[in-house]
């Protein structure tokens, strides 16, 4: 409930600081890349319970002979590859927050085919709110390996704290602010998780 309480607080506080913000984005997108402006997508929350992740849109809709989207790399544009790195492009999810889907802090939320590929233990990360940001996410965001991200995860629920939280947001405008880790080595977006046993340009929107 404190955590809950605390989320709902610093969003309605810093609303006239990302509401500006999150409608000038939102008319640039919609001039540079069209229709649909949000990318919406169904993503676990906690326990698992599907919901509607909010996004700002990314890539264009270009499609092959068959009607087939073409592979992100071709799909991203530059000025989607400037969002992701911004990290403008996850504004919308303080709706999915106030919503009380996510979390300003927590496991980022990942694909819904996933939740079969976990082990137990890494199946722990959604004992609670999937977050905006996280602390795999300032302790080398998709520069890491998907083991490496889970354990620190795992870390997070059993650690987590007010205390904790707000040291993982200040860490995470250091983070944006320098660009670190902002992707997987030679990946236009993250590699599939296959499983516990696997590990696998521009930044990813978390798949």
């Amino acid at each position: 409930m404190v955590k809950r309480l605390f989320d709902v607080a610093f969003v309605l506080v810093t609303a006239p600081a990302w509401l500006p913000l999150l409608v000038v984005v939102g008319l640039v997108v919609r001039l540079r890349l069209g229709r649909p402006v949000l990318f919406r997508q169904a993503r676990p929350g906690r326990y698992g319970r599907p919901f509607q992740l909010l996004k700002f849109r990314t890539m264009a809709d270009t499609r092959d002979g068959t009607g087939t989207p073409l592979p992100d790399a071709q799909r991203l544009t530059a000025f989607g590859c400037w969002l992701r790195a911004s990290s403008l492009d996850e504004l919308p999810e303080v709706i999915n927050i106030l919503r009380g889907e996510m979390s300003l802090v927590g496991p980022r939320p990942l694909l819904m085919q996933y939740l079969g590929r976990y082990t137990a233990e890494q199946a722990r990360r959604h004992e609670v709110r999937p977050g905006l940001t996280g602390w795999a996410q300032v302790r080398g965001r998709n520069a890491i390996t998907w083991e490496e991200r889970f354990a620190l995860d795992l870390w997070y629920v059993q650690h987590q704290t007010v205390w904790l939280d707000l040291r993982i947001l200040g860490l995470t405008i250091l983070k944006v602010l320098k660009r670190e880790g902002v992707s997987a080595p030679g990946e236009a977006t993250m590699p599939e998780f296959m499983g516990a046993k696997t590990t696998q340009g521009c930044p990813p929107q978390d798949r």
